[in-house]
């Protein structure tokens, strides 16, 4: 059997249904009422590292609800409709065969497993910029020699843009502690802009989502541009590998949440492969 083709199927599950209605809520508010009144909406509910004091552990959940920069409509249109097209072509197959509150139990695991995974990425990049952050700030508090050069080395690497003619003159003048504070007053603030970056999206939760049924249904056609057939498992394992090359190579300016895709992805496979480990013939 190459395809899937259960007898009864409901093209909106309940769940799909809530989980859209939830979702396209979030982002109305988010663009209308909460922009025109500057609610701090992303500071309470997107996800932010444990190192930021705008964490709070119910990001862990919220911000699978929330998509788009705030400033740019039309990719926030973007970003939603990819993720909620992909939670209903993919999540209605699987709620159809495992029922709502099965379907449910999963897509949040999934939600919750790439929130982590993605938290211990930043634990460790951030781990890594409060260091050098911290050196910066004893260098200069202790006055010694090469503070400034330091700090202009460390604005290079973490892509921070600085004033030439600023720069020329810290280098000609390396020992002007005032010009050097003025400095180090501006990286603080691209610290504080980096540590209380948030993340959103149910990108991890549907790329969960996304590996179960490939895992259950690898020979089933997907349509890419909607008439390029290619199997299940051969997409899906081409996505997968996609951003996880992207995850490890981490690039600069890349501001897609990789290591949330490749977490909930693994989170969703081992879970569905643990439910179907008594019935392993269970594949289309």
């Amino acid at each position: 059997m190459n395809e899937f083709r259960p007898g009864r199927f409901e093209v909106l599950p309940p769940v799909i249904k809530n989980l859209l209605i939830i979702n396209v809520l979030f982002f109305v508010a988010r663009y209308t009422v909460v922009r025109q009144f500057n609610f701090p909406m992303d500071n309470l509910f997107a996800l932010h590292t444990w190192k930021s004091p705008l964490f709070q552990p119910w990001q862990l959940i919220t911000h699978m609800f929330l998509h788009g920069q705030i400033d740019d409509f039309d990719q926030g249109i973007a970003h939603i409709f990819g993720n909620m097209f992909g939670l209903w072509m993919f999540g209605a197959v699987l709620e159809n065969l495992w029922g709502a509150k099965r379907f449910l139990t999963f897509y949040i695991i999934c939600g919750l497993g790439a929130a982590l995974l993605h938290l211990l990425f930043l634990n460790y990049e951030i781990g890594q910029l409060t260091n050098q952050y911290a050196d910066l700030v004893a260098m200069h508090v202790g006055n010694k020699a090469g503070a400034a050069e330091a700090m202009i080395i460390y604005a290079k690497q973490h892509g921070i843009p600085l004033n030439p003619d600023f720069v020329s003159y810290l280098v000609a003048n390396p020992t002007d502690h005032e010009a050097a504070g003025r400095l180090l007053d501006g990286l603080a603030s691209s610290y504080k802009e980096t540590l209380n970056t948030p993340t959103i999206g149910a990108s991890g939760a549907v790329f969960g989502v996304l590996a179960a049924f490939v895992y259950l249904f690898p020979n089933t056609y997907l349509y890419l541009y909607f008439f390029i057939p290619v199997k299940a498992k051969w997409a899906g394992l081409a996505y997968f590998g996609y951003e996880l090359f992207f995850a490890v190579k981490n690039s600069a300016g890349d501001n897609v949440a990789r290591w949330a895709h490749v977490g909930g992805a693994i989170v969703g496979l081992l879970i569905v492969m643990t439910w179907n480990k008594t019935n392993r013939k269970t594949f289309y």
